[in-house]
């Protein structure tokens, strides 16, 4: 169960990374603009992902 944990975790700093090292400049835009959304919306997007997450993981699983 850990080495899968710690598998599921470095696959998501591989995938966090991919888009600050292909394309810093549109990833600098974007994280400016995330910054200036109030925190009811930054809620929204952060429910959503992990919906979305687990939805994935009752689907593969």
């Amino acid at each position: 169960m850990a080495s899968s944990l710690l598998l599921a975790f470095a696959l998501m700093l591989v995938l966090e990374g991919v888009l600050p090292f292909a394309a810093p400049r549109t990833w600098r835009e974007t994280f400016r603009r995330v910054t200036e959304l109030n925190d009811g919306q930054i809620r929204f997007i952060g429910l959503t992902s992990m919906l979305i997450g687990l939805g994935l993981i009752a689907v593969l699983y």
